[in-house]
């Protein structure tokens, strides 16, 4: 069984930041942030399988594709365990 990952990042180069999902495409979280790391892409928060999904809810399996669930100008808005992007909001 796959684990649900989902990765708060931030590219700094061109002042975007993003919620993203993956369930299926990455077996281990590491390999996931590994991803996007190498794209210049610094990790500010992940979870893994047991968070608060807040008003992102879950996607489907799918072994083809990053989820991408929000984004936005700056950097995330991160308040205690909270974390929003561009209005949508979850609990790591």
């Amino acid at each position: 069984m796959n684990a649900y990952l989902r990765v708060t990042g931030y590219y700094p180069q061109a002042n975007v930041c993003f919620i993203a999902d993956s369930f299926g495409r990455f077996p281990d979280l590491w390999e996931f942030t590994s991803y996007l790391t190498e794209k210049g892409v610094k990790i500010i928060a992940v979870s893994i399988d047991s968070f608060d999904d807040g008003d992102l809810p879950r996607v489907s399996e799918d072994s083809e594709h990053i989820i991408l669930r929000a984004c936005g100008q700056g950097k995330p808005i991160r308040i205690g365990k909270e974390l929003e992007v561009n209005g949508k909001r979850y609990q790591s």
